[in-house]
């Protein structure tokens, strides 16, 4: 279905940190939209990217063996397969991710 999709719409849908909310579906990917808030744990993807696209706050990225990436509003980075990282934000923040539909959000984390 083709239609308009209003992300305050979906940020309302909500209800705690780190959850994340289906936002669309192209292809074999899906969209998803997370309150950031606080610290996430270190966790690595095997097989897939993952793309982080900051909608409003900021946050920063730690990557095991690389400098951290901060993001703030209007900035993206792309965290590769395989790539120790750990996520918090410095604000709450509502960051999208694009990934693969199989991407287990939490990746190696239990």
């Amino acid at each position: 279905m083709m239609a308009a999709i209003a992300l305050k719409d979906k940020i309302e849908e909500m209800t705690e940190p780190w959850v994340p909310v289906e936002v669309a579906r192209v292809n074999d990917q899906v969209v998803r939209i997370a309150l950031f808030d606080g610290e996430y744990p270190w966790h690595k993807h095997a097989n897939e990217d993952e793309l982080f696209y900051v909608y409003k706050g900021s946050i920063v990225i730690r990557v095991k063996g690389r400098s951290n990436i901060t993001l703030h509003e209007g900035e993206m980075a792309v965290m590769p397969q395989g790539v120790e990282h750990s996520p918090h934000s410095l604000e709450p923040s509502y960051v999208l991710m694009f990934e693969p539909q199989t991407l287990k959000s939490q990746g190696d984390h239990s």
